[in-house]
Order: structure tokens, then C-alpha cells, then sequence
């Protein structure tokens, strides 16, 4: 097959996408086209108000290789099968115990993979299965009742579940793990789409039920999940993991035994890193960052990124970088065109929030986080390595106590000024849980208020209105990514136990949906080798 790259007019796109595309590579190229298929669309909006689609597609035609010699441009096509072809090559039937600890992206990525291996992995999950989630974070929304179990981070899923569903990543990938994992949540119910759009998006409704048939062929292939099970400790001999300590929903305690454990548990798993911290397997601090939820109507950044309003176009996003006097990196983080703020807490008497939308993304709001680098400098106390973990509850204590556990909002122009924040912006909160006004700089270091403000400032030239006075800040945004990093070597083991897996986000090897789940099959990829 050939591939191509074309740009066409949105405003002249009637009708099905695919029939204009191929309408205008064989007027191009003169060619008659047998069959065609899209490999990226992308929007682009650099000569606004006319936008125009840009598409890389492949197609194949008779007398391709004269074709390819006559159009420079042009190129051979082939896809990359090098995940599939692993599989083919290693495929058999294994009974080998392996335990994977979390059924977040990474967990699941890894155990469906290793599922189709041959193996029959066990997927350990503190949190309920995804109907349940669903019952209990509606309730912990409707009624303040939280589960520290089974909330917005814990449960099928992690926390990829409630979030904007965005299923792109920075990670340049010449291996196929990304397109393969994309394959996979479209054979599971999700929208044929996402195997070509510029910034896949699936939506927190879509990502239940996809969950969900995932789950049902991993166990169709001999695989078990766990719910509800938590795991307590390890169980290590002679340097090498013989097994986990669990407690069950009931209370119970038991020992599973294994020959390898995946830990794929999450960037909240907090009494998790403090039990790891106590033992000899080593971790290190990392740098993260910190800040707030910021919320505009999506009809201005709309019209901002487009330069029209058009319903027939998707709800526009933003990407925001700056640096604050001081030096530091601030950003705009996991934006959610269309989207919610949610109360993702998961300890009680902390908050923290976090973005989130549905497939639609038809909120009539936009937000995103805006945060501020932390380095490790920043957390004191050298010698404590869940230091930026404590800064966190820190800030999340602060922000639970502003508001007697609702989510805080403040209008930006009263952030900017210490001591205000009764004033109500024009601006409903589009939120999941409970809310109120309140002085939201209160909860954060100043350095990290500071750097929120400077960079509002910055982004107000980029996107007119950015930084308006009554723009809503609602906070706080802590947990972007993990403040800790497993250690992990060259074969992705842990040097102090052998078969220990430190993986995805939690253990500091990725930063969203996509990356954990890439990560996943790394390491599932090395369980196999390592047979």
C-alpha cells in the first residue's frame, strides 16, 4: 500500500469523510483506488477562521510502484506488527503464578497481554469492580461518603476510568504498542476512530463498558481479577518475590503465592508506598507538579482556537506552556474540552480534583489543570523519601478544610489577591460533588500560587480572556503524577527481588492512560523473555 498526506477544507467535507479523501487522491494522482483507510486526521487551525483537515492516509491502486517512482511525496506503507508477531512467536500455554497488582491501564494492558501469551494472570484490585465504582462514587458525589477503596483512583480501571479518556502520548513508538493497545480498546466497544484521530479521545462513559469486555476476555483466556483485595506486603525469599500478602474486603488476610508480581498500583497508592518504603526494595523522590483546576465556557475557546463557532467542528483544546520568574515550568495539564471538574479524593479528610468528560464532551465547559513544577528540593526533610507525598496531603488537608470537604472555587481575580474569595463568578462550576466558594490560595505554598498566577498572566496572550477576573480556579490539583519512583533495572525487576515488576504510573515509568498501558506490555514482554 501507498501512503499519502492531503489537507482538505472543512467547511467542504460533505458527507462521509473516507469518500472525499478518496475522491481527491484519485483526482490527484490519477488513480484508481481499490481500497483506503485513514492513519491520522489531524485539525489545523494555523489560518483561522479557514480550517482545514489534515489526513494521512494510506491507499492501494494498480501499478503502485510505478506510482511511487512518479510521486516523490509518496511512500510504501506497511504496518507495524511487531507486537502481534511477539505474541505468534511466544505463544503457548504457561503455568507460571503471576500476579499483577492494580487493574489500572498498566495492570490490565499487561495481564490481557500475557492473557493472549498463554498465561493465565491474576489481577489483584483493592477497589470494587466497575458497576459498583460507578454506584459508589456517584454516592461519595451525591452525599460526601467516601470509600478510601473504591473511588475515582481505586477500582477497575485506576483512575484513567473518571478522567477526560485521553489515549495520547508524547512516547515516540517504533515498536506498536501504541496503535496495538489502541486495536485493543476497539475490539472491546470503543469508537473505531480513535485507531486514526491526532488526539484520541474515548470518554470516561465509553472506557466502562471497555473495561469491562476487557475484563471478560482476559478471564475467557484463564485469567482471574481479585476485587476488593488489598494488598499488605510482601513475600520475599533469598532476594526473589515468592508471593503477596493480601486482606479481603471482609477483613481476612491470606498469602498468595507467585513466581512474579507486577506492581502496577497507581500514583495514589499511598499506604502502599509507605509499607514499600519500609522494606528493602528502593525507591527515589522525583519531581512532579502542583496546581489547580481552571474553568472557561468552551464557546470561548472555541471560538479563541478555531476563530468561529461551528457545532459541526469538536470542542477545541489548548496546550500552555510558561516559566515563572523563579524558573519553573508552569502548564496547562490533562485539558478536558467539554468536560467536568470531579472531587477525586480517596483519603479521607484530604481533597484533591481532577478533569473529566464524556465521549460527547458536551458540558459547555473547558478546563484543564494549571500547574507548577516541583522539584525535590521543594519537599524538605532529605532524608524522607515520601516527602513529596506528605507535601501533597498537605495541600489536600488545607483544601478539605477550606470548604468542609466540598470542592473550593475562587474567581481568579480573587486568587490574585491573598485574603478574598466570597465573590461568585458569572461562570457556573461545572462539577461532579459538592462545592463552594472559598479563599482556594490558602491550600498552596506560595511559590506554587505565584507560578499559577504568572502563568495565567502569560496564557492571557495566547488565549485571549485566558486569565480573566472571573475565570473560575478550583482546586487542587495534586496528583499529576507519582512523587516517587520504584526502582527498577535494565530487565524492569526491582534489584532487591527478583520478579518484582515496578510498573506504569504509580511506580514513576509513565504519565496517563497511554503510557501506563505501553508500560504494561513492556514489562509483560519481559516476563515472557524471562522464562
Amino acid at each position: 500500500m501507498i501512503s499519502c498526506q492531503i489537507r482538505i477544507r472543512y467547511d467542504k467535507v460533505r458527507g462521509d469523510l473516507i469518500s472525499v479523501i478518496k475522491d481527491k487522491i484519485e483526482k490527484k494522482y490519477r488513480v484508481r483506488i481499490r481500497d483506503i483507510k485513514i492513519l491520522k486526521k489531524s485539525i489545523d487551525a494555523r489560518k483561522k477562521p479557514e480550517i482545514f483537515y489534515q489526513i494521512n492516509a494510506s491507499f492501494s491502486c494498480d501499478n503502485e510502484p510505478e506510482l511511487l517512482k512518479r510521486k516523490r511525496e509518496l511512500s510504501t506503507y506497511k504496518e507495524n506488527k511487531l507486537v502481534d508477531e511477539f505474541i505468534r512467536d511466544h505463544k503457548g500455554k504457561y503455568e507460571k503464578n503471576i500476579l499483577i497488582i492494580g487493574a489500572g491501564p498498566a495492570g490490565v494492558m499487561c495481564a490481557y497481554f500475557l492473557a493472549k501469551c498463554g498465561y493465565k494472570p491474576i489481577i489483584v484490585e483493592r477497589g470494587s469492580d466497575v458497576d459498583k465504582r460507578v454506584e459508589a462514587v456517584n454516592r461519595f458525589w451525591q452525599e460526601g461518603k467516601l470509600d478510601p477503596d473504591t473511588n475515582v483512583s481505586f477500582g477497575e480501571g485506576g483512575a484513567g476510568t473518571f478522567s477526560d479518556g485521553k489515549l495520547n502520548t508524547n512516547i515516540k513508538d517504533k515498536t506498536g504498542k501504541n496503535q496495538w493497545v489502541l486495536r485493543v480498546f476497539v475490539e472491546n466497544g470503543a469508537p473505531e476512530e480513535i485507531l486514526y484521530q491526532a488526539k484520541p479521545h474515548i470518554g470516561t462513559d465509553n472506557l466502562r463498558f471497555v473495561m469491562k469486555n476487557i475484563r471478560e476476555k482476559i478471564e475467557a483466556m484463564g485469567g482471574e481479577y481479585m476485587f476488593n483485595t488489598k494488598m499488605t506486603g510482601f513475600c520475599v525469599e533469598d532476594n526473589r518475590i515468592t508471593g503477596v500478602e493480601v486482606v479481603y474486603g471482609d477483613g481476612s488476610t491470606d498469602r498468595i503465592p507467585a513466581e512474579s508480581v507486577v506492581l502496577a498500583i497507581g500514583h495514589s497508592a499511598r499506604d502502599t508506598f509507605e509499607y514499600i518504603s519500609q522494606t528493602r526494595i528502593p525507591m527515589e523522590r522525583k519531581p512532579f507538579a502542583m496546581g489547580v483546576r481552571v474553568q472557561h465556557l468552551q464557546s470561548h475557546i472555541d471560538k479563541s482556537q478555531y476563530g468561529v463557532t461551528d457545532s459541526g467542528l469538536p470542542p477545541a483544546d489548548y496546550k500552555l506552556t510558561g516559566k515563572t520568574s523563579d524558573g519553573r515550568g508552569v502548564y496547562s495539564f490533562c485539558m478536558c474540552p467539554g468536560g467536568y471538574v470531579v472531587n477525586a479524593s480517596s483519603e479521607n479528610g484530604r481533597l484533591v480534583v481532577n478533569g473529566m468528560s464524556d465521549f460527547k464532551r458536551d458540558s459547555g465547559f473547558a478546563n484543564s489543570a494549571i500547574l507548577v513544577s516541583v522539584e525535590p528540593e521543594d519537599f524538605g526533610d532529605e532524608e524522607n523519601v515520601l516527602a513529596g507525598m506528605e507535601l501533597q496531603r498537605s495541600i489536600e488537608k488545607k483544601a478539605f478544610e477550606l470548604a468542609d470537604g466540598k470542592i473550593p472555587v475562587q474567581r481568579f481575580g480573587d486568587f490574585k489577591v491573598e485574603g478574598t474569595g466570597d465573590k461568585v463568578s458569572p461562570i457556573v462550576p461545572c462539577v461532579k460533588g459538592k462545592y463552594s466558594y472559598a479563599d482556594v490560595r490558602k491550600a498552596l505554598p506560595s511559590f506554587i500560587a505565584n507560578g499559577i498566577i504568572e502563568g495565567m498572566e502569560q496564557f492571557g496572550h495566547k488565549i485571549d480572556g485566558f486569565d480573566d477576573d472571573d475565570t473560575l480556579v478550583i482546586g487542587t490539583e495534586t496528583r499529576s503524577s507519582s512523587p516517587v519512583r520504584i526502582i527498577r533495572d535494565e530487565n524492569l525487576v526491582s534489584p532487591a527481588a527478583k520478579g518484582l515488576y515496578p510498573c506504569g504510573e504509580g511506580a514513576g515509568y509513565a504519565g496517563g492512560i497511554m503510557s501506563a498501558a505501553m508500560d504494561g506490555i513492556r514489562v509483560a514482554m519481559q516476563i515472557v523473555l524471562s522464562i
